[in-house]
């Protein structure tokens, strides 16, 4: 896909790194655009006689407006059309990280005439239009800055290396040699030897089932990628901020005997397996009349509806009571639930004392303070979220790839019907469009800019 947009005629500039008060030793500033070599050669004192080529990198400073006063010390790396990520003109301005130096210089660069601030993802959008880069290699690009996990990145560096372009081009390739087929007998049918329509339809369904292993692929892929939320919940003292610290590996909540300790939300970002967990320990659900506790039960009520999963803990030496059972009923319908029984080692005690304790609801038996049952709990929290597979993953749509296959997939399955249904052959040929249509939007084959500037938007500025 290949054309120039209407704002394609000015150069953009951002700030392509990181920026924070004493973070980062450099700072990298990045042009694109037709004016982008002599918007920097304005800004800069190049010493000696270093030559301005393509892929070459040279010293110098940027010097404020008059030409006297040096803002920064910075090499500037300079890579001419069409060798570069945008197809476009390119320079990039290496100068000093943290936030004053970088910000004086990119305010340089915005000063000079034909250059404008880049909008978000705005060089990948470039790349694509320029046909540099397909859109699913683009948007691995803004997976691999977002990844949270090394499964995430690993994810994203398949789709990068153009996994899912190459097998999205095979089964739409695939579908086009079918619709050839059937156009070929709708004009000339006389002229053809008959069509097997029975190898055509088993050739649909054969693409289809791959379309919805992808799709699949694409949810389990959806966890890996943005990870999930787990809250923790339970009465008072059964050991949720000690879940808490045993996961996350440091000591995040407060751990004592006292019922109600913990009295406002707690966050803690672990991974799990290559899964990024948001591990929200709430403060127990009970009644009282303490105002700062009533606010984090508030809060506690509020984390359940917004949950992917939510771990209900209770003591397994006391066993499941009618105060658990009333927790239990106030998770919303639709959050998957898993009802853990902490405090094996204890429970183990008082069996050995006065007999054992029924707790047959536990989905799983842990120990928060020893660690007993701690893969276990993993294990089954990736499994109720569809983030555990027999099967490696090694492709995942995104969300706007899924969609589109699964209207690919509707798509083929009417076609399926339509055969079924001994309808000419120009009635499978409806559908089968539809279906070649939405595997070309999904490489961007088959866009429109509005589209893109919605996908684009997404990522992050300089990028």
């Amino acid at each position: 896909m290949s054309g120039i947009g209407p704002d394609q005629a000015l150069s953009i500039a951002a700030i392509a790194t990181a920026v924070a008060p004493g973070q980062g030793g450099i700072a990298v500033i990045r042009l694109s655009g037709p004016s982008a070599v002599r918007a920097v050669a304005a800004i800069t004192v190049i010493p000696g006689q270093q030559l301005w080529e393509s892929h070459r990198i040279v010293y110098g400073h940027v010097v404020a407006a008059g030409g006297v006063e040096r803002l920064d010390e910075v090499l500037v790396l300079v890579m001419l059309a069409p060798r570069s990520f945008t197809g476009e003109d390119v320079v990039e301005i290496h100068c000093h990280g943290g936030v004053i130096a970088v910000q004086q210089v990119l305010a340089r660069v915005l000063e000079q005439p034909g250059v404008r601030r880049a909008l978000p993802g705005e060089f990948s959008q470039r790349a694509v239009l320029n046909g540099r880069l397909d859109l699913t290699r683009a948007e691995a690009i803004g997976d691999l800055v977002g990844a949270r996990s090394q499964r995430a990145a690993q994810l994203a560096m398949a789709g990068l290396d153009g996994g899912i372009q190459k097998k999205m081009v095979v089964l739409r390739e695939r579908l086009l040699d079918q619709l050839s087929e059937l156009e070929a007998r709708v004009d000339f049918e006389e002229d053809l030897p008959p069509l097997d329509g029975a190898a055509l339809l088993q050739e649909l369904q054969a693409v289809r089932m791959e379309l919805n292993t992808l799709v699949a692929d694409g949810e389990r892929g959806s966890v890996v990628r943005h990870g999930l939320r787990v809250a923790l919940v339970g009465r008072p003292n059964v050991g949720k901020s000690s879940l808490l610290n045993l996961l996350s590996r440091r000591e995040r909540a407060i751990v004592t005997d006292l019922p109600g300790t913990t009295r406002d939300l707690l966050e803690s970002e672990i991974v799990l397996d290559g899964v990024p967990i948001t591990l929200l320990d709430t403060a127990g659900i009970r009644a009282t009349c303490d105002a700062v506790e009533q606010l984090g039960i508030a809060r506690s009520r509020d984390a359940l509806a917004s949950a992917d999963l939510v771990l209900l803990l209770f003591d397994l030496a006391q066993g499941w009571s009618q105060e658990d059972q009333a927790l239990f009923s106030q998770i919303p319908e639709g959050v998957p639930c898993l009802r853990v029984g902490n405090k094996a080692d204890l429970s183990l005690k008082a069996d050995s004392v006065a007999g054992p304790v029924s707790s047959p609801v536990a989905d799983v038996r842990l120990s928060a303070v020893t660690g007993e049952g701690e893969q276990d709990l993993v294990r089954a929290v990736l499994e109720r979220c569809g983030g555990l597979s027999e099967q490696p993953l090694l492709l995942a749509l995104n969300q706007r790839q899924s969609d589109l296959a699964s209207t690919a997939a509707e798509a083929l399955a009417r076609s399926e019907q339509v055969a079924a249904d001994g309808l000419p052959w120009d009635f499978w040929t409806i559908d089968l469009r539809q279906a070649i249509r939405s595997l070309g939007e999904i490489t961007g084959e088959q866009l429109t800019e509005s589209v893109l500037d919605r996908i684009f938007s997404r990522f992050c500025i300089g990028k």
